[in-house]
């Protein structure tokens, strides 16, 4: 835990989605709230359709989302405190490609999962 999750429309340019990635669980990492880095996961979802409003028929508008999922315990203040710093390192990391023809929306959201929550490691040596 935790697990990032990026969507981004069609009509936003983003040059490396690995270095995006990277920058942002680096941004998790260096708020001290997760135990090793291995812990963070991160993922990049494609939008193939989409529309913003009613009338974006020129697709003038565009969005990235980024979704947090945490484990539950963490205060609102530490929420917060992620959300704006995963924003302000997205904004950081798209704000030279961002093209003059289409007006991007970026998001943060922080979710909390459910306590019910299973997880196992998989390797060659768990095989044997």
């Amino acid at each position: 835990m935790p697990h990032l999750i990026v969507q981004a429309t069609p009509n936003v340019t983003i040059r490396h989605p690995e270095s995006l990635l990277k920058a942002l669980n680096t941004t998790l990492w260096q708020s001290g709230q997760f135990k090793q880095p291995e812990d963070i996961k991160a993922r990049m979802l494609d939008v193939e359709t989409f529309l913003v409003g009613m009338d974006d028929d020129q697709q003038e508008r565009g969005f990235v989302s980024v979704e947090l999922r945490l484990m539950p315990g963490r205060s609102e203040a530490v929420k917060n405190t992620l959300a704006a710093s995963l924003l302000a390192c997205l904004q950081a990391e798209l704000s030279a490609a961002i093209s003059s023809r289409v007006k991007v929306q970026c998001c943060v959201e922080v979710l909390e999962l459910n306590t019910v929550y299973h997880k196992a490691m998989l390797s060659a040596d768990s095989a044997e």
